[in-house]
C-alpha cells in the first residue's frame, strides 16, 4: 500500500480542502501518515496570506524530500495559484496545482514520477462553477468544516486572496445538505459553515437564497446538534438577520467578526466596507438579543500608515469592546496588492510593539469574559487529548475546556463545571 503525507497550512477552508483530497487517496488505496513519515506522496496545500506562510511551504518541500528521495511530491493551494513558476523551479517539486481542479490530483500524481516537472495551474478568476470535493467519511474527528463558497470579490487593499482565490462562487444548496446528513450518520455533531467570504453565499445562483437559508437547512439534519460560522463581516448582521438567527436553536452563540482595525482612518485605507461605528453597533445587537454571545476577531498592526495616533485609537476601541478573543496579525506586503506599494511602511520592531499589546488585551479580556461563568456548568464537546493528559473541547461558546476523565470522552457533549481561568482556556469537572 502507498503512503501519502499532507502538511497543510493557511484557513479553515485549506483544512477542508485537505480532508477531502485525502479522501480521494484513500479511495485509491493509500495510506494516511503524518506528515513528518515516510511517505511515497507528500502534499503540501498552501497559504499565502502572509510571507511566512510562504516560507514554511518551502522549507517543508525541502525537508521531506530528505525522508524519501524518491516520493512525489505534490505543492496545491493558494500560494501555488500565485507563484507556480516559482514553485515549480524549486528542485524537489514535481507537481504544482492551484486552487481548482483538486479532483484530479490522485490521477495527475499516479502519472508522473520524482523526475517529473508538471504544473497545471490555470487563470481562477475564468473559473465560474464551485468545484465540488466533498468528505464522506469521518477521520475520528467531531467538529466538520463544512466548505459552502469559494472566492471573494471584496478586494481589501491589503488581501492577495481574491487573486488566489478568484471570483465568488457558491456551492448547490442539495450538495451541502446531502454532505452534512453523510457526516451526522458518521457520528459528527458540530458542523462550522466555512468559504472564504462566506457572507456572500447565494449572490450568484439563479435560486434566491443566502447564507440564512443554509442554516436553516443544516438546522433541520438529525443529528447534528451545532452549527457555526466561520469568519464573516460585521455588515452581515442586520436587525432582521439578528432577529432570525436568534430563533436558531442549533446555531453556537459565537460569532468571529472581522475587524482588522480600531479606526476608521485606517480601515478606509485598508478598504473595508464598514465603520467602527458599524462594527460597535452589531456587537452591542449580538450581545442585546443572544443570550452568553461570544464574540472574537482579527486586528492587523502596522498596515502603512499606521501611526501611533492611529494604533491607540485601536487599543482603546478594543480596551472598551472587550471583545473574548483577538487572532493578532502583523502585516505582511504582499506583491500584487495595492497596500504593498502604499508609503509609510511601518518598522518591524514597532508591528510586533503593538502585536504585544494586543495579545496581551486579549489575554485579560478572556480572562474577563470566562469568569462571568466560573462556578456554572456549560456543555462541552470533547475533541481530543492533550500531552498532559486532559481531555479538551469546545463550549458552544468557543471557549476551551479542559478536563480529567478516566473514560475516553472524545465525540461526546458532557456539562462540565468550570474551577479555574487560564490565559486561553479554562479547566474544569465533569458534572
Amino acid at each position: 500500500m502507498k503512503k501519502v503525507a499532507f502538511y497543510t497550512l493557511g484557513c479553515k477552508v485549506n483544512q477542508y480542502e485537505t480532508e477531502a483530497m485525502l479522501e480521494m487517496f484513500e479511495k485509491s488505496g493509500y495510506e494516511n501518515v503524518a506528515s513528518e513519515d515516510y511517505a511515497d506522496v507528500y502534499v503540501i496545500n498552501t497559504c499565502t496570506v502572509t510571507h511566512m506562510s510562504d516560507r514554511k511551504s518551502r522549507q517543508y518541500i525541502r525537508r521531506v524530500k530528505k525522508k524519501n528521495p524518491d516520493s512525489i511530491i505534490a505543492v496545491v493551494g493558494c500560494y501555488s495559484q500565485i507563484s507556480p513558476e516559482e514553485i515549480l523551479d524549486i528542485e524537489d517539486v514535481n507537481l504544482v496545482m492551484g486552487t481548482n481542479d483538486r479532483r484530479t490530483i490522485v490521477d495527475k500524481v499516479e502519472n508522473i514520477d520524482a523526475n517529473s516537472k508538471l504544473s497545471t495551474v490555470d487563470d481562477i478568476m475564468k473559473v465560474r462553477e464551485f468545484e465540488e470535493i466533498e468528505i464522506n467519511q469521518t477521520n475520528g474527528k467531531t467538529r466538520a468544516f463544512i466548505k459552502i463558497q469559494d472566492g471573494c470579490d471584496r478586494y481589501c487593499s491589503y488581501c492577495i486572496i481574491p487573486y488566489a482565490r478568484g471570483r465568488m462562487r457558491s456551492r448547490d444548496r442539495r450538495s451541502i445538505i446531502d454532505e452534512i446528513r453523510k457526516l451526522a450518520e458518521n457520528g459528527y455533531k458540530e458542523v462550522v459553515l466555512t468559504g472564504i467570504h462566506v457572507a456572500s453565499y447565494g449572490r450568484d445562483l439563479e435560486e434566491d437564497i443566502d447564507i440564512l437559508t443554509i442554516i436553516k437547512d443544516v438546522n433541520e439534519v438529525d443529528g447534528i446538534e451545532r452549527i457555526r460560522l466561520s469568519s464573516v463581516e460585521p455588515v452581515l448582521f442586520t436587525e432582521d438577520f439578528i432577529d432570525q438567527i436568534s430563533k436558531i436553536d442549533k446555531l453556537v452563540p459565537h460569532y468571529h467578526l472581522s475587524l482588522q482595525s480600531g479606526c476608521d482612518a485606517t480601515l478606509k485605507r485598508m478598504n473595508r466596507r464598514y465603520t467602527t461605528e458599524d462594527y460597535r453597533r452589531t456587537v452591542d445587537n449580538l450581545r442585546a438579543r443572544i443570550p452568553r454571545v461570544s464574540l472574537t476577531t482579527d486586528v492587523i498592526v502596522g498596515f502603512p500608515g499606521e501611526t501611533n495616533e492611529e494604533f491607540s485609537e485601536t487599543l482603546a476601541y478594543l480596551k472598551d469592546l472587550k471583545l473574548m478573543h483577538m487572532h493578532v496579525f502583523k502585516y505582511s506586503p504582499r506583491k500584487g496588492t495595492p497596500a504593498a506599494s502604499m508609503e509609510d511602511q511601518v518598522d518591524p520592531q514597532m508591528k510586533q510593539m503593538r502585536s504585544d499589546s494586543l495579545l496581551a488585551l486579549s489575554t485579560k479580556n478572556f480572562r474577563l469574559f470566562a469568569d462571568q461563568f466560573k462556578d456554572t456548568d456549560l456543555k462541552v464537546l470533547f475533541e481530543e487529548v492533550d500531552k498532559d493528559g486532559y481531555y479538551e473541547g469546545l463550549t458552544d461558546n468557543y471557549m476551551r475546556i479542559k478536563v480529567r476523565s478516566d473514560q475516553d470522552i472524545r465525540g461526546q457533549i458532557l456539562p462540565v463545571r468550570i474551577e479555574e481561568i487560564c490565559d486561553d482556556y479554562c479547566i474544569g469537572d465533569l458534572v
